[in-house]
């Protein structure tokens, strides 16, 4: 096989081969009314199993210095971040809320106590820890796996989408303005769960680093996984050790590179068909980030790096808290 060949099949591709793919690929209709319904027994699903949860994530032993003691249990620290990020309010927004229930609840604090849970690290490690009980609930273990980034606003006045249509791959580094967060999710295909995701305020390449950082430190295993043209590189491509990977190459791609690399791009070149097939089960990415922004929006509105890697995680965790039971 020659270089040749793979820039001839991506040709291909274009002309014909990605319209015979769509022809054959049925299309499903969705019930707007059963999805709602289904939507509301998701969220009612998640907020019911949030509790038990929470109490396993947030029993761990803090050794605290001397100093003065918090106003609020772990349990109830995590509670309040975790409901911030499903309404979508400020922090201000959100303590006033807070003291409007306090008769209830018997929680009153400041905008700014809630500003600060974002840095806790007490809160912080609990998040993780109900992170990774979701995924063990939920037998998350061998995965087929797709990969995808997006970006986060940080500022009402730039919509990443449209930005993304104007500076086309360029819009996944950074631009010179702090207006975008990036964020990389590895998501489990058949759970829809979120596996590993990072973020980052420089470009789309640091977050999918970080994300493959915490790959590195959970009980995961990925057997195949899909990405975009931007990883369509041998390096991306060898980061997955054994695991099969599905990139469509770049116009301007060789056989250079490991072996793996090769017979990625031999199976690209003799079983087209098929291998789009794969490829193309990465758009549960884009589903996902989708269904993410239009239940939480599309803004981050927090400022400092920890804070807004904190808010992205709580994201992540709703997402499959949603689909930890789905109807």
């Amino acid at each position: 096989m020659r270089s040749e060949e793979i820039r001839k099949r991506l040709k291909d591709i274009d002309e014909f081969l990605l319209n015979q793919y769509k022809d054959n690929k049925a299309e499903k209709k969705r019930d707007w009314r059963t999805y709602e319904q289904q939507l509301m027994n998701r969220a009612k699903g998640a907020i019911h199993n949030l509790k038990p949860l929470i109490n396993e994530a947030t029993n761990i032993e803090i050794h605290r210095s001397i100093g003065r003691p918090q106003d609020l249990e772990l349990k109830q620290r995590v509670i309040i971040l975790l409901l911030k990020e499903l309404f979508g309010e400020s922090n201000r927004r959100m303590a006033s809320m807070l003291a409007l229930f306090s008769l209830l609840s018997g929680v009153e604090i400041s905008y700014k106590t809630v500003e600060r849970l974002y840095s806790n690290p007490d809160v912080e490690m609990a998040i993780y820890n109900l992170h990774m009980l979701i995924l063990k609930t939920k037998g998350v273990k061998n995965i087929h796996a797709c990969g995808d980034g997006t970006g986060y606003s940080l500022t009402i006045k730039k919509h990443y989408a449209s930005e993304t249509q104007l500076r086309k791959d360029k819009a996944k580094e950074y631009s010179g303005t702090k207006a975008f967060v990036y964020s990389f999710k590895l998501m489990d295909i058949e759970s829809k769960m979120y596996v590993a995701f990072g973020m980052s305020l420089k470009s789309e390449k640091e977050a999918f680093d970080k994300a493959m950082e915490m790959l590195k430190h959970i009980d995961v295993k990925i057997d195949s996984v899909r990405l975009d043209k931007y990883y369509s590189f041998p390096s991306y491509v060898d980061r997955f050790g054994k695991a099969k990977v599905y990139v469509i190459p770049r116009k301007n791609a060789t056989l250079r590179g490991s072996w793996k690399w090769k017979d990625t791009m031999e199976e690209f070149v003799n079983d087209t068909i098929p291998y789009l097939g794969q490829y193309y089960l990465r758009n549960n990415s884009e589903s996902g980030f989708s269904a993410d922004k239009r239940g939480f929006g599309w803004t981050v509105g927090q400022k400092r790096d920890d804070r807004i890697d904190t808010a992205l995680t709580c994201t992540g965790v709703w997402h499959n808290l949603l689909n930890l039971y789905p109807t």
